[in-house]
Parts: structure tokens; sequence; C-alpha cells
């Protein structure tokens, strides 16, 4: 155990240049690894890459595009100093904590990839081995990270959180309350890095440039994914285009020469919760179903092979997740832990009993959330899982031959629920 222990807090030096250069032809893109002069206890200083990659035994570099002059499509060389997590300086690093892996800072970007999308309120991103596990737009940002908090406060201990808004004390005050990774925000107030400080391995890192988030919303990078064989597919990265109601599409469809519609279509809170389920959507492992409700996650389902299995996933998540907050907040335990206390004839089984009968009364908050699809129902039987839940609205890519069966299963419904089509999938490996 010591040995694994003494893995994990060893940082790896690498092996890898601090140059690289990528040619497309007769354009280039230039590289530099991104080290961080890093001051000891002793007084020393040690230049440092990031820590590892994904396992301990990995090395791993972190570049930083420096020059470059590609126009490729519609991918195009970002101009210096418009940087993200590839241009983090040692002055970014407000608490270094445990110097940061690749995990880390791939999931730092990956909420970045999701919160450009939410600059016009304050959101709060929590993210888990690069999946969110909790997001939340409010009226504050306090509430906007407690929201995004409670609807997985499980898969949030250890997490990164990312922030549009500079960290108050109030906010910190509640991330002082957790074990996390990452916090990284434009700013901080005043006493805010003070009360984050009482979390001695926490690594805080201000970005500056999330400020201009809204900037990287149309723009397109050049997305490399390397094979075993040395080989690499380049793609053009991904751009969600569904902004507002007028790019979402009527669900309609016509089978054997008749036309199917939906009766009911959706509410003003429906289609917000569209648009802001579709923008976190847009950073979840497919395939991926989300339930979301008054501009927060109420359950994710990520990464799995079927789509009715994966909106199933979400459900019994948010059930799970749904007794954990309800226990903590009675008792200020993990569910898991007072089921083990009273295995232990430590607390009273009607304790449980009281939450698992709330639990089911309420439905885990299910009812009244959209339901969010990243690609099409090939059958009806996913958004039936929703329907099931309560769910009141839809919203999926459209274009399966069994479109109209999935209209009939909303127009079935008692109430009936409404349903939107994006025209476009939101696939992400």
């Amino acid at each position: 155990m010591s040995d694994l222990k003494k893995m994990y807090t060893t940082i790896l030096g690498d092996s890898f240049p601090m140059d690289i250069t990528i040619s497309f032809g007769d354009q280039k893109l230039v590289y530099r690894k991104r080290t961080w002069a890093i001051p000891m206890e002793d007084g020393s200083i040690e230049e440092r890459g990031i820590r590892y990659g994904e396992n301990p035994d990995q090395e791993a570099a972190l570049y930083e595009l420096v020059n470059g002059n590609l126009t490729l499509g519609n991918c195009k060389f970002i101009d210096p100093g418009n940087g993200l997590v590839s241009a983090i300086a040692v002055e970014d690093m407000l608490q270094v904590g445990k110097h940061p892996g690749k995990i880390n800072l791939t999931d730092v970007d990956n909420g970045l990839n999701i919160i450009k999308y939410m600059t016009d309120r304050p959101a709060a991103v929590i993210l888990k081995h690069n999946n969110p596990c909790g997001a939340a737009i409010g009226d504050s940002l306090t509430n906007a990270y407690s929201k995004a908090n409670r609807c997985d406060r499980i898969a949030a201990f250890g997490g990164a959180v990312i922030l549009n808004r500079p960290i108050d004390n109030d906010t910190a005050k509640l991330m002082a309350e957790n074990y996390l990774e990452v916090v990284c925000a434009p700013d901080f107030e005043v006493g805010s890095l003070e009360i984050l400080a009482a979390r001695k391995n926490l690594r805080v890192i201000k970005m500056s440039n999330i400020d201009r988030l809204a900037d990287f919303e149309k723009f397109r990078f050049v997305d490399f994914k390397s094979l075993i064989d040395g080989g690499i597919i380049a793609q053009q990265s991904a751009v969600n285009s569904i902004r507002s109601i007028a790019d979402l599409k009527p669900a309609t469809a016509i089978r054997k020469g008749v036309e199917y519609k939906c009766d009911r279509k959706p509410t003003q809170r429906e289609i917000d919760d569209m648009i802001f389920g579709w923008a976190v959507e847009h950073g979840v492992t497919s395939n991926s179903v989300l339930y979301i409700k008054d501009g927060c996650t109420v359950g994710i389902g990520t990464g799995e092979q079927d789509r009715v299995g994966v909106a199933e996933i979400a459900v019994h998540k948010a059930y799970i997740k749904y007794a954990d907050i309800l226990c903590f907040d009675e008792y200020k335990i993990p569910y898991a832990d007072l089921c083990l206390e009273i295995s232990q004839g430590k607390r009273d089984l009607s304790e449980k009993e009281a939450i698992d009968t709330k639990v089911q009364e309420d439905r885990a908050n299910l009812p009244g959330s959209v339901m969010i699809s990243d690609a099409f129902f090939p059958f009806r039987d996913g958004a039936d899982v929703g329907i099931e839940q309560g769910v009141t609205a839809i919203l999926q890519a459209g274009g399966s031959m069994r479109d109209s069966d999935t209209i009939e299963a909303c127009n079935e419904a008692d109430p009936k629920v409404a349903m939107m089509f994006t025209g476009q999938r939101s696939f992400k490996h």
C-alpha cells in the first residue's frame, strides 16, 4: 500500500521535447511545452511539467500553441494570449496543492468547453473523469454552485469545479466544506483564497480568459486522436449551434405517407432547459441522456452502448443522488453511511424508510424535468423511460426511421409531453 501511495505522489519527469511542429502541407502549427518554476519549501526552484498522464506510470506533457499560420476549413490558429488551460502560468496557480496531472487539466478544459455557452448568467460545472457530475446556472454564483453540488454530492467528491464569475466568500465557504481537486475561476474576491486554503491539497487556478469564453463559442480547432499503431485521426472540433429557440425544430415525421407531430408545444421554461441541457450535453461522453430541471442537472447518464440503457442509468443515478442529499440535509451524513450504521445497530431503520418513502414520493425530483438525448432515439423505449418518470419535454436530434413512434409516445402520455429536434447530434468520444 505504501508503494502505491508513493506512486500517486511522485512527480515524473518526461521525455517529451520542448517544441513540437505539426505541418499541414505548407502550413505549420508550433507548440511549446508548458513548464512551471515551482518554489519549494527549502527556497529552491524546481522546473516541472504536468504531474503525470492518466495514470502515475504514464509520462505526459502539456503543449501550448505559440505560433502558426493554419487555416484548414473552419479550423484556425488561435492568436497567442488567448490561451486557457495550456496557457496557465505559475502566477495563475494561486494554490498549487498537489501538482496538477493530465486528468486535472482535461477536467478543467472540458468544464470550459461546457461553460463557454453559459456566459450570460452565473454558472458552475463540477466534473469527474472528464464528465460533468453536476452543472447549473443561478441568480448568484453561490446559488449556481450549490445547485450543481447538490445534484450529485457523491461524485463531486474529488472533482474539478469551473466557475464563470469571481469567487466570493460565500461560495468559497461552501466549497471548503467539500473535498475538491481543482477550483478554477476568472478571479477571487478578497478573503476567498484564505477560506479555500483550509483544503491544503486543493489546486486553485485563476484563469482570467474565462471572461472571454464567448469568443471561443464558434471557434473550431484541430482535434487529434492518436491510434495504437502511431496513426492519428484529425477532425474539426465540435461546435454547439443550438443556442436559442430559433435553432430548435418541431418534432415532425412522415411515415407511410402519414404526418406525425407533437400535440403539445414546450413552455418557455422547458425551452430554457433544452438550451441549457444541450450546452451541458456538449461535454458529456456518448451515448448520453440527461435530465434537466430549472437550469440544473437532475440525472446524467454517460458513455453507454445503448440509448435506453443510458436513459435508465440516468434515472437510477438520480434516485441514488436524491436519497443521498435528503439524508445529508437531515442527518449530515451520506445515505450509504446511514445504511451502514443501521446494519450496525447504531440507528433506527425508520430513518432510512422515511428517506426512501420521500424519494419515491418525489420520484427523485424527475417529474417536470426535460430529457436530453445526444442523438436520436432508434426506438421509442428510450423516451418511454423518461416519460414514465414524469418528464414534460424531450430534446433529441431527430432523424430516426421511427421518429413517428417517439412522437406517438409523447402524444399518448398523460399529461402530453412536448418534444423538439435539434437536427444535429452531439457525440463526444
